[in-house]
């Protein structure tokens, strides 16, 4: 997810993240631009899982559907009637085609399809739009917390034009990684970079996320028109 937000550009350059031995306003280094934030103490949260309710139901009404219509035909041969043709049809199909011919090939590779996509649907958590946070030790009960991705690429966005001297940022929020790119219009780009780095930082350890991802800062100028 990302959020935007845009000014008049005025220049041109660009700085990407770890380069150069420049100081923040403040006088400290900057950090990298790969940065992990600080981790503090607290229950492991797991991935949000998907009910997955619309895969299941359309499962089970194709299953339903087509269980019943074998069964009935079933029934009626019992009662000796014949066979629905379009069975006898797949029978002799089967039957007397060869497993390489083309429609078997690709049957084969449609229900295998299916079936792979079934099974990742059961292996996989989803919901990857949902962070899951910290939970807190001594706190009684299975009460969770996740936090939309979209909501804090919001917050980090809003926090990195804080900053002095940068005129837009786009950040963009991942699972494991948090990227930021903005765009500096005064000041030394060395200086917004240190400053964005430590500020967004600090953000991203208040979020409470319970993996907490690591940051990749860039800022550059913006082009001239």
């Amino acid at each position: 997810m990302s959020a935007n937000t845009w000014r008049q550009p005025t220049g041109d350059g660009d700085i990407p993240s770890g380069t150069g031995q420049a100081t923040t306003s403040a006088g400290n280094p900057p950090g990298k631009g790969t940065t992990a934030a600080v981790h503090r103490a607290g229950r492991p949260a797991r991935r949000f899982w998907s009910a997955r309710r619309i895969p299941a139901a359309i499962v089970a009404l194709l299953s339903v559907a087509a269980i019943g219509l074998l069964l009935y035909d079933v029934v009626s041969v019992r009662a000796d009637r014949p066979g629905m043709s379009w069975r006898r049809r797949l029978a002799e199909e089967l039957a007397t085609r060869p497993l390489h011919d083309i429609w078997m090939t690709v049957g084969a590779a449609v229900a295998m399809a299916l079936g792979l996509w079934l099974f990742l649907l059961a292996v996989t958590p989803g919901l990857r739009r949902l962070l899951p946070m910290r939970q807190s030790t001594g706190i009684p009960g299975e009460v969770r917390a996740g936090l939309d991705r979209h909501a804090a690429a919001l917050i980090l966005r809003d926090r990195a034009v804080r900053v002095s001297g940068v005129q837009s940022a786009r950040v963009d929020v991942g699972h494991r990684k948090v990227k930021a790119r903005a765009q500096a219009h005064f000041r030394d780009l060395n200086e917004v970079h240190g400053d964005l780095d430590a500020a967004l930082s600090k953000a991203v350890t208040n979020l409470g996320l319970a993996r907490q991802p690591t940051l990749d800062v860039r800022v550059r100028r913006p082009k001239k028109r």
